[in-house]
């Protein structure tokens, strides 16, 4: 039987009991748009637990959806046109500015858009806000759905956003705003932001990102110095990832799914940690990770996720239809 979120008291609490963390990928990327009302919309109506999205501070103080720093060529038009290089940087560029870029499309030339072949496009799609999102779930009338929020910042691009500190009091001020102190989860690879977060907002669950790849690592386990994401720990004082996530102060651990393994799983929950591995697109990878007991799954095609729950015979959460 699948592990329920109960490993993590406060989760537990948010969420029906034996529950499943069924969460759309920026929305549903694989079905719409990233990180766009459409996006979220489409989640919404075919039923998740959880909504995960990326947010990044702009010049004027707004947290706007977005999963880079810099608009991307192949997901922004401006005039019609794709954008030649990355930019502007949302955090130097007012919200006016960039409801310029039309995001409703990926560039059909792009090697990105050749990976999302069942996204449906819609054209005059703008970056959200994040308290746009809040709007639409209010408006679906749905008072169950979670949010799980990325700060996106890097250590090794501090010029390009806000400052951890920055970023971390404007995201537990929407929270707080909204409302949401219990249906919300800050998560990040950079764990400064999480640190800040703890010390504003203890009661607001978090989730430390992890990755231990050859293009990306920001674990760095057997190297001379700490990572420089990881907030001041080094991986290389703790026997395994999970000890290092439970230091960190974290309550769930979101790993890279093909990091994930039976010993680490047990490991984690033997912390009291949940495990919600990400990004996680393929049925036969999902049911491997519901084999090995992990409490959720982040995917861009919650269609699938929830396909694979039914076959399984697990509880799914209700859809709220609702349009943008």
């Amino acid at each position: 039987m699948i592990r329920i979120l109960a490993c993590t008291a406060i989760l537990a609490a948010a969420l029906p009991a034996a529950a499943f963390d069924l969460q759309g990928h920026r929305g549903a990327r694989g079905l719409a748009p990233e990180n766009t009302l459409p996006a979220f919309a489409t989640a919404l109506s075919l039923g998740v637990t959880t909504l995960e999205l990326d947010v990044g501070l702009s010049a004027d103080g707004q947290l706007v959806v977005s999963h880079d720093p810099l608009l991307q060529p192949h997901l922004a038009r401006k005039d019609g046109a794709w954008i030649a290089a990355p930019g502007p940087a949302i955090w130097h560029s007012r919200i006016a500015d960039l409801q310029a870029f039309d995001v409703g499309r990926l560039d059909p030339s792009s090697r990105y858009a050749r990976g999302f072949p069942d996204q449906i496009p819609v054209d005059g799609t703008r970056l959200p806000l994040l308290q746009d999102v809040f709007a639409l779930v209010r408006k679906a009338g749905n008072a169950d759905v979670r949010f799980n929020i990325e700060t996106k910042l890097s250590p090794l691009k501090p010029d390009e956003t806000a400052s951890p500190e920055q970023m971390a009091v404007a995201l537990v001020d929407a929270v707080r705003a909204a409302g949401l102190e219990r249906r919300a989860t800050i998560q990040s690879f950079d764990w400064r932001s999480l640190k800040e977060a703890a010390r504003l907002a203890p009661d607001i669950p978090r989730a430390c990102l992890t990755i231990e790849g050859t293009s990306f690592d920001n674990v760095q386990r057997g190297r001379p110095d700490a990572s420089p994401w990881l907030a001041g720990l080094d991986a290389d004082d703790f026997p395994q990832t999970p000890a290092l996530v439970q230091a960190a102060g974290c309550g769930i651990w979101s790993p890279f799914h093909r990091n994930v393994t039976a010993e680490l799983v047990a490991t984690a929950h033997a912390r009291n940690l949940a495990v919600v591995p990400w990004t996680v697109n393929d049925p036969d990878d999902m049911n491997r990770l519901l084999d090995l007991k992990v409490d959720g799954l982040i995917s861009d095609y919650p269609d699938r996720l929830r396909a694979v729950l039914q076959a399984r015979g697990l509880p799914l959460p209700a859809p709220s239809p609702v349009r943008p």
